[in-house]
């Protein structure tokens, strides 16, 4: 029996696609680099190697747990952002690449701030806190989340990609009990309708924790909550950042200026979807 690591890969890439997966070759070939244990360069000059038993099995789990629309990177248990690697585990959303948004605008707004403090509210992954970081070595951060198993995963993160002096994690419900006024504070919260997470994608709704889905019946929950704490968490000149879901710029807006925030501007991501909300306090 052929048990090569091209093999595998053209008759997983071929299984994959009869299923309706999504990027059914680069899902084949993820996998197979990682049950062979080999990266880019060994799979690509050494095609024709076999793979070993365990090497086999370990395969065949992978494409089970795929074919059940696990997401490959839940299933190797990291994910790329901004570049950097990133843990998730049940515990975390993974990090999508929309989310870099965030990341680029809050960047545009620290441009001129020195030694910028952050605040990330709902942590998660603290990927956003953690590419800020890794992007201004100047800045420090704290990530709060209610979660402690993802606070936990944060912390790892933060060693892991080099941030962990300048990055503490902490377990509060909408930054209760931090009263430290920020330069920037980021949040991507939930803001999926409650009524809809039911159809959302299989990748999403099976593996995606729910808390850090729900924005309510409405899907705006979120935004109110943080609308409250905003003002008093926010220095001279601070700026929030916020993600936004799909069709929610106009009723943000309107939450966020009834709580005293001036809305400076909404930016777009790649596929031209309204993604990052700016605000900021008044002067005076």
């Amino acid at each position: 029996m052929i048990t090569t690591r091209d093999h595998e890969y053209r008759l997983l890439a071929w299984r994959f696609k009869q299923a309706g997966i999504a990027n059914p070759e680069l899902d084949a070939r993820l996998l197979v680099q990682a049950a062979a244990r080999c990266d880019d360069i060994e799979m690509i000059r050494e095609p024709g190697k076999r793979l070993s038993d365990v090497e086999m099995e370990r395969l065949r789990a992978f494409e089970a747990r795929r074919l059940a629309h696990e997401p490959v990177s839940r299933i190797l248990g990291t994910r790329e952002f901004w570049g950097l690697a990133f843990e998730i585990t049940p515990a975390t959303l993974d990090p999508r690449p929309d989310s870099e948004t965030l990341v680029e605008t809050a960047l545009e707004l620290l441009r001129d701030s020195e030694a910028p403090a952050i605040l990330d509210i709902g942590t998660g992954t603290g990927c956003l806190l953690i590419a800020l970081l890794h992007e201004r070595k100047d800045a420090t951060g704290i990530g709060v989340d209610i979660s402690e198993a993802a606070l936990a995963v944060a912390a790892r993160n933060a060693v892991a990609n080099g941030c962990d002096g300048r990055a503490a994690f902490r377990r509060a419900s909408w930054a209760e009990g931090i009263d430290t006024p920020f330069d920037l504070v980021i949040s991507n919260p939930p803001y999926i309708v409650a009524g809809t997470i039911g159809t959302l994608d299989p990748e999403v709704r099976g593996f995606d924790p729910h808390l850090a889905l729900d924005g309510g019946a409405d899907g705006l929950d979120a935004y109110r909550a943080l609308a409250d704490v905003l003002p008093r968490l926010l220095r001279a000149e601070g700026h929030v950042v916020v993600e936004l879901g799909q069709g929610q710029a106009e009723a943000v807006t309107g939450i966020f200026l009834a709580a005293g925030l001036v809305v400076c501007r909404v930016v777009s991501d790649l596929g031209l979807v309204p993604r990052a909300l700016v605000a900021t306090l008044p002067r005076g």
